[in-house]
């Protein structure tokens, strides 16, 4: 019988046998020892599963790394240092110079500048989408030299719920994977592969650590695309790699094609490993995610609903509120219809009273984070996203006013009044 979620967060990945550790350890370590030349060199050729060298594999990390796959359905899943390795990763391991993508336009800035600025430095170009438009419209900006479609389930900071099945199906009919970042809703709200998603990426250092303690990120596959069915589209998967003796991942992995090559290619060259005292600490993390996010949702729902009655407040954006245009799709593709516990609002008069609200604020306090047990606040187009133009922020819709209210665990009366005192600082 399948585990619920809860259990998988206690008890997947670390299975210790009669004798070991209750806890997880800490690899904490470079290297591994072998008795014989034969025994590594087996471990280089990829013909033995195992451990040599922690930039590759690390045990603390796989184990980690397999209760994040069991949380969201998936195959395998490889740790990376952070959310932008992770989508870096997730889309170079099977694009390479001379290549496309498509990416929906409302999407994390710091990805967005990935995507738009260094990512074109290496000879990738990507088109950018807007994900609420049709179908039809959306087709029209693959090639056919396009090799995936990306997303986020929920999009930072604006907070547009995507339309994953729409998305998978325009991925599909173009013959390509579509990768979607889950990081705001995690598995406990949304699991992106029973919707049609192939690939899932995470910045664990939000919600999965919940903490603020680690940096950290993950990519997870589904093992449902079928590289073979498209083999001279995607290559590097399925024709046979010079650096491994001409092994051909698809046929040496089958459904493990996909994370082998992303560990033992991509991690070999680039080296973005998450460090094994930071997936330790993660794993602390996880065991409570499904306790923490239905009170992070609580907490942005009641938040939500204060903000959207008072008189100083231009407009709200959570999708749990019947008000948001996203109401509906939240309620098929979220658990209870909770996304996550970030809102969205605006104040009457703009930039300067949002900087003023949000400097008025008590213990609800200013960071360049997101998604942690504490509530936090950020005013993005200052901020996270202040490298963009003024017009590539409209683009990602992204308000000269949108404040960006993380809300944490604590009593949801007490983030209430906090707000409210920083609102009778701006009348």
């Amino acid at each position: 019988m399948a585990q619920k979620l809860s259990t998988i967060c206690v008890q997947a990945g670390w299975k210790p046998t009669n004798g070991e550790p209750r806890i997880l350890p800490i690899y904490q370590s470079t290297t591994f020892k072998y008795d014989t030349t034969a025994q590594m060199a087996d471990l280089f050729d990829l013909k033995v599963p195992g451990y040599f060298y922690t930039r590759l594999q690390n045990p603390t990390n796989d184990k980690v790394a397999e209760k994040i796959a069991a949380l969201e359905g998936g195959v395998a899943a490889m740790l990376t240092s952070s959310g932008q390795a992770a989508n870096f990763y997730a889309v170079f391991n099977i694009c390479q110079a001379g290549d496309h993508f498509v990416s929906a336009a409302s999407i994390y800035g710091g990805t967005y500048n990935l995507f738009n600025v260094t990512m074109r430095k290496l000879g990738i170009d990507v088109t950018f989408v807007d994900a609420d438009a049709s179908e039809e419209e959306i087709s029209k900006a693959f090639r056919p030299n396009t090799k995936a479609l990306f997303g986020e389930t929920i999009a930072n900071p604006v907070l547009s719920v995507l339309d994953i099945e729409k998305f998978a199906r325009i991925a599909h009919k173009h013959g390509v994977p579509l990768i979607v970042d889950n990081t705001f809703p995690t598995p406990i709200n949304c699991r992106p592969f029973e919707f049609g998603c192939d690939i899932v990426t995470h910045s664990t250092t939000k919600y999965m650590d919940g903490h603020a303690m680690t940096v950290g990120g993950c990519i997870v596959d589904s093992g449902n695309f079928d590289w073979e069915k498209y083999h001279s589209k995607f290559a590097g998967l399925t024709e046979p790699d010079e650096s491994y003796h001409g092994l051909a991942y698809t046929k040496a992995f089958g459904k493990g094609a996909y994370i082998t090559k992303a560990t033992v290619q991509l991690m070999r060259d680039l080296g973005s490993i998450q460090a094994p005292q930071n997936a330790f600490l993660l794993n602390i993390g996880l065991e409570t995610l499904h306790l923490r996010v239905p009170r992070h949702c609580e907490n942005a729902q009641k938040v939500a609903e204060f903000l959207e009655k008072q008189e100083q407040v231009a407009w709200v954006n959570y999708s749990g509120l019947k008000s948001s245009k996203y109401y509906e799709l939240a309620q098929k593709q979220f658990t209870n219809g909770q996304s996550c516990g970030v809102v969205t609002f605006g104040l009457k008069g703009g930039r300067e009273v949002a900087i003023k609200f949000m400097d008025s604020l008590k213990f609800c306090c200013i960071a360049t984070h997101v998604a942690d047990a504490r509530t936090c606040v950020l005013h993005p187009a200052s901020h996270t996203h202040r490298q963009l133009s003024d017009e590539q922020l409209r683009e990602a819709g992204i308000n000269p006013d949108l404040i960006r209210f993380s809300v944490g665990i604590e009593d949801a009366d007490d983030i209430i009044n906090d707000i409210t005192q920083a609102l009778k600082q701006c009348q």
